[in-house]
């Protein structure tokens, strides 16, 4: 009886320590709340399921295990892009998924978790524009769309030559600017393009590929928040050992495809 008691003991105060590192002010809570923004297929997007808006994507599979692993209950937040490091600053969220790149300034602001997913960026131009665009190059000058805060804007104002950049807090936004022609093309990372290229019947992905030093999607926390950060540490090494974020990949592409 003594040794059962000792054994709920313990179990509760690992818990306790659980749930404070989730709030960053204390606060005991059997939830964590995610921060994305969900216009960016196949990472995080909308779709109906069973008649119902829901948030879906590969970052929101990942974030699923890191709430189960914690045993806690997943609460999502979808935002713009841009204020998402701003509400996790303040405890508006918990941590951030978002296909977002540690790079060295946002790194100055909060703490990154190992790399998750590697992609490259690529191009996405009007299927009529085809013969137009095929290097670089081709783009100087031109107007080009760009998600706000994102790797994007700096890939684009370092490597393409005069470009004008135009930059906009959704990625579903600027694919309209692209088709009704207020942009010349669009930068994004290449799983992204794809998804919007298969629903969007006169768009292209080039085959220009932009190259980015930083590299790589992770996961953000509030600065010193180490048991959290641990903690999805953890989740995300067992996840990529039982190559479980390959199949969420595959899976999101999937369901793009069969929206």
């Amino acid at each position: 009886m003594i040794k059962r008691l000792k054994k709920i003991i313990t179990a509760s105060m690992i818990l306790s320590i659980t749930v404070i590192g989730l709030t960053g002010c204390g606060k005991e809570t059997d939830k964590i709340v995610l921060g994305t923004s969900a216009d960016y297929p196949p990472y995080e997007f909308h779709k109906e399921v069973n008649g119902k808006d829901t948030i879906v994507g590969f970052d929101i599979e990942i974030a699923k295990e890191i709430a189960k692993d914690l045993g806690v209950e997943l609460e999502i937040k979808d935002m713009e892009f841009g204020g998402l490091l701003a509400d996790l600053k303040t405890n508006k969220v918990d941590f951030v998924i978002a296909g977002m790149t540690p790079d060295a300034e946002r790194a100055k602001e909060v703490d990154f978790s190992t790399i998750y997913y590697n992609a490259e960026h690529g191009l996405v131009i009007n299927k009529k524009d085809i013969d137009k665009y095929k290097d670089i190059s081709d783009l100087k000058g031109k107007i080009i769309g760009v998600q706000k805060g994102s790797i994007q804007e700096d890939i684009a104002t370092e490597q393409i030559e005069g470009a004008q950049i135009k930059a906009l807090g959704k990625v579903s936004n600027l694919i309209l600017e692209l088709k009704t022609g207020k942009v010349d093309a669009v930068v994004v990372e290449q799983p992204v393009a794809g998804a919007y290229v298969k629903n969007n019947a006169e768009l292209y992905m080039t085959d220009i590929i932009f190259k980015d030093e930083e590299g790589g999607s992770a996961v953000a926390v509030k600065k010193g928040n180490k048991e959290l950060l641990d903690s999805i540490n953890k989740t995300i090494e067992r996840l990529i050992k039982e190559n479980k974020i390959d199949e969420f990949v595959l899976n999101a592409t999937e369901s793009i495809d069969n929206e």
